[in-house]
This record gives C-alpha cells, structure tokens and sequence, in this order.
C-alpha cells in the first residue's frame, strides 16, 4: 500500500495499514530474511521512514510496526530488543517485533 512520500522523495509503501479504530490506523512493514543478506542492511532506513510517516502524518498514525520473520537474521536481536535506538533519532514511535511476537498479539496493540 503506497501512502505520501518517503526520505529521498519516492513513493512511502507498507504491506499492511491496519486499522485499530476508525480514526486510527497503523503502517506495518513486514521485513523476511531466510538466509543472511542485506535486508538487515535496509532495516534502519525502514524505521527511519516509518517513524517520519509517523510524525508527518497529523495525527493519522500514532506508531508503525516493523515486523521481522524468518531465520536469517543474526541481527534480529539487536533491533527487537530496542538496542537500534541508541543510534536512531525520534523512532520511538516505530515498534520493532519478531513474527512470533506479533503473531502472539492477534493484532497491534
């Protein structure tokens, strides 16, 4: 789903924009990495646009998720704990998961 622009100006799209009330909806990229590559390379840019979709969007978005599956990741620690966002400015507002642990919630929380 393509929804504004993104950092450098091209089209900003998610898999999924969940809708948790009428007023609310929530971006979710989904990122999979079944052997080691770059998809981890690419997951700080995609917590930076997600968080800037998150602080442009006037209300519209109150957090984005990015969601990681498969078994490629030797990073995936890192971003799920959190640990990523001593690097990372104003992305709080993007929660990083697991597939398990989204899966395990049914729906955004």
């Amino acid at each position: 789903m393509s929804f504004g622009k993104r950092l450098g100006g091209h089209n900003q799209k998610v898999d999924v924009l969940a809708w948790r009330v009428e007023s609310e909806q929530i971006p979710i990229s989904l990122k999979w990495q079944q052997t080691s590559g770059t998809a981890e390379q690419k997951v700080p840019f995609e917590i930076l646009t997600l968080a800037d979709a998150v602080h442009k969007s006037r209300g519209r978005f109150n957090k984005a998720y990015l969601v990681l599956g498969g078994s490629g990741w030797t990073l995936r620690e890192f971003y799920v704990s959190g640990q990523i966002r001593e690097y990372l400015k104003d992305c709080k507002v993007v929660e990083i998961v697991s597939l398990e642990t989204f899966v395990a919630h049914g729906q955004p929380i």
